[in-house]
């Protein structure tokens, strides 16, 4: 194990950071996984317009899901997300960067 997947390992543990979510790819089975939830907002230009929305962002751990697709179901607390969009991996491989819109 490199030294950057056992820091991300401890991120992924910590309570502050991450969360329990249940993830379920479409037609599978759910499963609990560990995530963090971002929550950034979004400023897209559009001709001379600025628009402006809330998003929401998960990163998931590529250990735990290996193959996130578009469609997939997401649940945090009591709420129900889809994913959508292509997931993204980080520079090392081992982070998945989804972006959600609610179920």
């Amino acid at each position: 194990m490199t030294a950057f997947a056992a820091a991300l390992d401890a991120l992924f543990a910590d309570a502050h950071l991450a969360r329990d979510v249940v993830y379920t790819a479409e037609g599978g089975a759910p499963s609990l996984v560990r995530a963090i939830l971002r929550r950034p907002d979004d400023v897209t230009g559009f001709g001379d317009a600025r628009i402006w929305s809330e998003t929401a962002r998960l990163d998931l751990r590529f250990a735990e899901v290996a193959n996130p697709r578009p469609g997939d179901r997401i649940e945090i607390d009591d709420d129900a997300f889809l994913i959508q969009g292509e997931p993204v991996r980080d520079r090392e491989r081992l982070v998945w960067t989804v972006d959600l819109r609610l179920a």
